[in-house]
């Protein structure tokens, strides 16, 4: 049974950097395409970073160059390192599986259940 479990979420002062963590079971993630979205308080869910199966990126632009995602196959997981974090970026961060068709992410499912960012001084 396939089971997404984030973790790292933590609160950070403006300027400051996170590492969030994706574990998986049930499915590999480097056979998929994996996903971090981020819901902020009274804001929609958004798609922030992909890498697709054969390891290519996607990013939103607002996180461009301040965030990166990475996987490991050995733990089967999947990372985002997030840098130079802002106010903007508090939210919820969820991981997703799913498959990515002409450079369009579409989202499974399955989804973590998240884990909080809060960015405040």
């Amino acid at each position: 049974q396939e089971r997404l479990v984030e973790s790292g979420g933590d609160w950070v002062q403006p300027g400051g950097s996170l590492r969030l963590s994706c574990a998986a079971s049930g499915i590999s993630v480097t056979t998929k395409s994996m996903a971090w979205y981020r819901q902020g308080p009274g804001k929609q869910r958004e798609l922030v970073a992909v890498i697709t199966s054969v390891g290519s990126t996607i990013y939103a632009d607002s996180v461009k160059g301040r965030i990166t995602i990475s996987r490991d196959r050995a733990k089967n997981t999947v990372y985002l390192q997030m840098n130079s974090l802002k106010p903007e970026d508090t939210a919820v961060y969820l991981c997703n599986e799913g498959v990515t068709i002409l450079g369009t992410y579409k989202p499974s499912d399955y989804w973590g259940q998240g884990t909080q960012v809060t960015v405040s001084s």
